[in-house]
């Protein structure tokens, strides 16, 4: 196997690598990276190929010598071709790692997606890394809902059933919108008052990946007649996964349980539209769970899958 390094010649060869790979996500695509500023990140994307053909991909950026897959998205890692085997798997990533200790790197740090993500799930990447000398630097825990059910109510939990049904009897609706203003002061507003934070993504940020992805990203409103009381914005991060990547309500209509009535509309249309999971994201932060947002979103049918970030010293 050898390592090239991405250039501009590469983009459609590695776009469609990754929307037919084994665990490939929007994350990876260098269309949702461009987001970014230029000067924002000092990008190494990296091919693996055998015999010329490519077997794997590894968006990354470079901060202090330090390799870390990616800064700029959720999930980065091996990104590879569906039917490798546990040897191949091992050698894509030992070629790695010595590449870039050859290139004098001190460190790697990389986020793979959990196994939801795979279209043929196994666990050799993580097999790979361990044996390579690659320690765990972190386990978070995302919840996540299977869209098996015909009626999501059946899987809610009885609090939760009862807030979506209070929320559909209070005239609540949901429907997709392209407010994304209105929709981003209710998310600021939000973010500032329980956690004193701002959200990951800037308005004109937002727009811009919106407008880069106007059928994969998505803005599902709930709505009293035309007053928005909250949203959750959508990544359909593959054929498989939908990704909530914003949840937000207006604190005012809380009452209405309008983040219920969101859950169970999305598991609705993400059911019919083929795909297999929703991500409603994480709830820890550096291991450390949110018992009561890990409880809310239990409520919902959700389960915990690993995301785990590995590091290795070079």
């Amino acid at each position: 196997m050898e390592i090239h390094k991405y250039t501009e010649k590469d983009h459609a060869p590695w776009e469609k690598f990754v929307a037919g790979a084994n665990n490939g996500t929007i994350f990876h695509s260098l269309k949702f990276l461009s987001y970014h500023p230029h000067d924002r990140f000092k990008n190494l994307n990296l091919m693996i190929k055998e015999k010329g053909s490519l077997v794997g991909l590894f968006p990354a950026v470079v901060e202090d010598q330090n390799v870390i897959s990616h800064r700029g998205a959720s999930y980065g890692g091996l990104v590879l071709k569906p039917g490798l085997g546990v040897h191949d798997v091992y050698l894509a990533a030992d070629h790695l790692v010595q590449y870039l200790k050859a290139q004098g790197y001190k460190k790697i740090i990389l986020t793979q997606p959990p196994l939801i993500y795979y279209r043929e799930p196994d666990q050799y990447v993580d097999f790979a890394l361990q044996k390579i000398g690659f320690c765990c630097r972190k386990r978070e825990i995302t919840a996540v809902i299977p869209l098996t059910c015909a009626d999501p109510l059946e899987t809610f939990h009885s609090d939760a059933r009862r807030s979506t049904k209070k929320a559909i009897r209070e005239g609540v609706n949901v429907r997709l919108s392209d407010d994304l203003a209105g929709y981003y002061g209710i998310l600021k507003d939000n973010l500032g008052m329980r956690h004193n934070v701002l959200p990951t993504h800037t308005l004109p940020e937002l727009t811009r990946l919106k407008n880069l992805y106007p059928d994969d990203i998505l803005l599902f409103g709930a709505f009293l007649k035309e007053k928005m009381l909250g949203g959750i914005v959508i990544f359909c991060a593959n054929t498989r996964v939908l990704l909530a990547f914003y949840i937000s309500h207006n604190d005012a209509y809380q009452a209405y349980r309008p983040v219920n009535l969101l859950f169970y509309e999305i598991l609705n249309w993400g059911r019919t539209k083929g795909f297999k999971y929703l991500d409603l994201g994480t709830f820890t932060l550096n291991m450390e769970p949110n018992w009561g947002l890990a409880r809310f979103k239990e409520n919902s049918g959700a389960r915990g899958f690993l995301r785990d970030t590995y590091e290795i010293n070079l």
